[in-house]
């Protein structure tokens, strides 16, 4: 009489070996006569489904030498299935399809498969391997419960992390720094209103490797990023947030500002921005929807106009608007005063880092002297046999790493190549003072991050002028000269907190 094996290790239950199980198999075959043909093992599989690499080819052998085998041994019936109805329906597919008897190793070889006690033993078995396997799931969801309450991140890394073994031979996370900056990159770009897509190519550039569709949408919506993890609702237990004990690469605070954006713009209609378009995705209607833009035919030429949304008969003439940005900028941008106040305090801030720039480069140029004079004393003991070879090359490489880390950093700080900080203030301040100029120069994404950058809301056009909630504060004086001269645009309020003049730039210096 033919028999094969059949073996099972799942991940979470290592008691019984597959070394075991093939030992006990073959031990059964033995007693009882039985000539094993063919043994099948699946490692690191389900026990509720049949769905399993090697059970499937054994169906498919026993399909294709139907009538050469009748025994499948294996070393309980839990090895075989923990899903109550799912194994006794295979059994008896088994037996009444291929003639085959499955039977474990506690069973003896006569059994009467077709006898209501043993189908109820049987039943019995499969009902409590099946409840073990319930038992199983739950301590693992209460084990993974706990210790994402406890603060910790399991399973792979997210970009911008890796994966590292504490002391205590447990799963932790820590920062990668150079993916933490592509990360805090994308959030500062989301806030400030880059569409993903865009933000995707700036990253991709800077060597962000994830490809799906959907990676930067799921670096924002991550909350591990702010140092926070999730724990899922649990019986009575409902869903919660615990600070994490991995460090954050931003702040909550981004975090739940980009979760609100994001559940915002779910909301409205997507609105892509275009170098002909410039004030699409910034101008809002007075609804507060959004204005698309777009070309009409007039009698002799195409004229462009932008529209509401949501009233699609409310159009606003396009050279009109794009007029009224243009003398709107230009009156924001400094004046010759306001620029020659900012080169002298710049200039007053750089003397002391210049200062030190400079001890600092005389102190590196002081020590290489006293490397080389090392190196020539270190060749003098060994030309007089006073050293060892060996105790030579020990020390010559040495200071040969020393001195090539110094005149590396030489070359890369020395004073021709150290710009003269107060010539480049006096070269690019009057050009980053014309808000205009720069302004025309850039491209759609510079364009965007410029305008949401010097007024915080978006603009809405009405009775012939712009309107704002928020403009930074490094405007303030500027913004009411423009608007007691009419210039076209009122600001509805200022912001409280102080900007610097780089979070005006700081998108476009990048």
């Amino acid at each position: 009489m033919n028999a094969i094996g059949y073996m099972r290790l799942s991940t979470k239950d290592q008691s019984k070996s597959l070394e075991y199980q093939e030992s006990s198999i073959k031990q059964y075959c033995n007693r009882n006569n039985l000539n094993l043909i063919g043994l099948f093992k699946d490692n690191g599989e389900s026990s509720y489904t049949f769905d399993r690499p090697d059970y499937r080819a054994l169906e498919s052998y026993l399909k294709n030498y139907k009538g050469q085998c009748n025994y499948l041994i294996v070393l309980d019936h839990d090895r075989f299935s923990r899903n109550l109805p799912e194994a006794l329906m295979k059994i008896g597919e088994l037996e009444t399809k291929y003639g085959v008897k499955v039977l474990s190793t506690n069973e003896r070889i006569d059994l009467d498969t077709s006898d209501p006690d043993v189908f109820m033993k049987r039943a019995f078995d499969y009902m409590m391997a099946n409840k073990e396997l319930f038992n199983i799931r739950k301590r693992t969801k209460q084990g993974v419960r706990n210790a994402k309450e406890s603060g910790r991140y399991l399973g792979r890394a997210p970009y911008g992390y890796r994966n590292i073994i504490d002391g205590s031979r447990k799963n932790l996370i820590e920062i990668h720094q150079e993916e933490a900056l592509i990360v805090e990159r994308i959030f500062r770009e989301y806030i400030q209103g880059i569409p993903q897509y865009l933000i995707y190519k700036n990253v991709k550039a800077l060597g962000f490797t994830r490809t799906s569709k959907s990676a930067i949408q799921e670096i924002l919506s991550n909350c591990v990023y702010a140092g926070l993890i999730k724990v899922p609702a649990f019986q009575d237990l409902p869903e919660k947030y615990v600070k994490s004990i991995h460090l954050p690469i931003i702040a909550d605070a981004e975090f739940w500002l980009v979760q609100n954006m994001m559940n915002k713009s779910k909301r409205r209609t997507r609105i892509q921005p275009s170098e002909n378009f410039p004030l699409r995705g910034i101008l809002k209607c007075w609804c507060g929807k959004g204005m698309t833009a777009g070309y009409t035919k007039g009698r002799t030429n195409y004229y462009l106009y932008y529209q509401c949304t949501e009233h699609t008969n409310y159009n606003l003439a396009g050279g009109r608007l794009h007029d009224a940005i243009e003398s709107v900028l230009r009156g924001l941008s400094f004046s010759p005063h306001q620029i020659q106040f900012v080169k002298e305090t710049a200039k007053a801030l750089l003397i002391e880092p210049i200062k030190l720039k400079k001890e600092q480069h005389s102190q590196k140029i002081k020590k290489l002297h006293e490397l080389n004079e090392k190196i020539y004393k270190l060749e003098e003991r060994l030309m007089n046999n006073e050293i060892e070879s060996s105790t030579y090359q020990t020390w010559f490489q040495k200071f040969k790493e020393e001195k090539a880390v110094l005149e590396y950093s030489l070359n890369k700080n020395e004073p021709s190549k150290i710009r003269d900080e107060d010539e480049l203030v006096e070269r690019l301040l009057p050009s980053l003072g014309n808000l205009y100029e720069i302004y025309e120069k850039s491209n759609i994404t510079q364009k965007h991050t410029l305008m949401r950058g010097v007024f915080k809301d978006n603009l809405v056009w009405g009775d012939d002028m712009f309107r704002t909630a928020f403009i930074d504060t490094t405007f303030n004086d500027n913004i009411l000269k423009i608007s007691s001269r009419k210039i076209g645009i009122i600001s509805l309020s200022v912001l409280s907190h102080h900007r610097t003049y780089r979070s005006v730039y700081g998108g476009l210096l990048e």
